[in-house]
């Protein structure tokens, strides 16, 4: 069911004027245009029509960026089945690794350079304090989420991070368990992610690889550059650790909300009301009530607009354990040495996955149960997503059934 207010009909209703005073970078314009043409007649669609009621319905095509809060509920769900297959049968941490308050207008101007660093340093300081023999000893697997946002829309990069709770030994003949509440120390973890993250930011700024501008400017001279680096250094950085997760189904279950959030839900808005746009939000600081905020329509483009990521930019990466190279080999060697354990939870059922009402029963007409035939619809037209930014942004779309 679509919800009575989504982000598209704020950029439909807004968005043409927000670009006619705002800068907005070729990415940003992009995700624009395709949030307006996601599940419309731009992008083609199909008719399912039944033969013995004559029932029919029209599902126009999703524009699948990841941008998109509409785009997100089945690629969840597809991801969460590729990666029940790599799951071992432990404990799960969650660690984040967040950046200081002072850093985010020099990350704001340096998305790509300090995100790669924000996932260098942390996945970095996760794998050290575990190998160290003082500590678990034993290489660990870990799956790292970037998020950019907090609840109110403001820019807030930090790491999601879903740790094993324990590790394959230096040697590779057992398995080390960490204890049941307790990963590694979380204070430490924050000395050295601090240290990490900072002796890479002082190499970006030697090699000329950081762009300063606008409140930033100042840190072009060395000086104040080295007096941002010094009152980093003093302060600590805060990691968040949180207890092990329950089963296999939940940890995937969660990790899957994160891997496939975007910075707000359709389904926080409220309303909009002329240039007012009214939401939910969670208030952290005050035991997690939920409140409600209101922005002008202008102010909230621009907070969505400021966790449009850079292109081609890959915010879920897999260390360790759970990298790539070592799937067939270390993390099969878990999966022998750990096989006398429980086994994991069976893949979670579609449902449980939170799929779009309905994506299983396609095929059975709702109203007879008879079979339904589909029957293709072609796309308006390529040129329909090219077409310049207030253009698309000011023409009325209507929005049907969802695909």
């Amino acid at each position: 069911m679509r919800p009575a207010l989504e982000v598209a009909d704020i950029l439909r209703a807004h968005g043409a004027a927000y670009q006619a005073r705002h800068r907005v970078s070729t990415e940003q314009a992009a995700v624009m245009r395709h949030l307006l043409a996601c599940r419309t007649a731009a992008l083609g669609g199909h008719v399912d029509a039944c033969d013995q009621c004559g029932f029919q319905r029209v599902s126009y095509n999703s524009c699948r960026d990841r941008h998109c809060p509409k785009c997100q509920a089945a690629k969840r769900a597809q991801w969460v089945e590729q990666r029940l297959a790599r799951l071992l049968p432990v404990p799960y941490f969650h660690v984040v690794f967040t950046l200081p308050e002072q850093l985010k207008p020099l990350a704001l101007r340096n998305r790509r350079r300090l995100y790669e660093l924000l996932f260098r340093a942390a996945s970095a300081t996760l794998g050290q304090l575990a190998a160290d023999p003082k500590r678990l000893g034993a290489q660990i697997g870990l799956t790292a989420v970037l998020h950019t946002w907090g609840q109110n829309l403001l820019f807030h990069p930090h790491l999601h991070c879903v740790v094993t709770g324990g590790g394959l030994s230096a040697d590779g003949d057992r398995w080390v368990a960490a204890r049941q509440d307790y990963l590694l120390p979380v204070k430490v973890m924050g000395r050295l992610f601090r240290g990490k993250f900072l002796h890479g930011l002082q190499q970006l700024y030697e090699a000329g690889e950081l762009t300063f501008a606008g409140s930033t400017a100042a840190l072009a001279e060395p000086k104040h550059f080295a007096a941002l680096r010094d009152t980093l250094y003093r302060r600590e950085w805060i990691v968040y650790a949180k207890p092990p997760f329950g089963g296999a189904e939940h940890v995937y279950r969660y990790l899957g909300r994160y891997t496939h959030r975007v910075a707000i839900a359709n389904s926080r808005l409220i309303a909009m009301e002329g240039d007012r746009v009214r939401f939910q939000y969670k208030d952290y600081a005050h035991d997690n009530q939920i409140r409600q905020m209101t922005l002008s329509a202008e102010e909230f483009i621009r907070r969505f607009l400021l966790h449009v990521l850079p292109k081609r930019f890959v915010r879920i990466r897999h260390y360790g354990l759970m990298a790539g190279r070592n799937v067939d080999t270390r993390l099969a060697r878990c999966r022998a040495l750990l096989e006398s354990a429980a086994e994991p939870s069976p893949a979670p059922s579609p449902s449980a996955l939170d799929l779009p009402a309905g994506e299983q029963d396609r095929a059975t007409c709702p109203r007879c149960r008879g079979s339904l035939r589909r029957r293709e619809l072609a796309a308006a037209g390529h040129a329909v997503l090219h077409l310049a930014s207030a253009s698309i942004l000011a023409q009325p779309v209507e929005i049907l059934d969802s695909s």
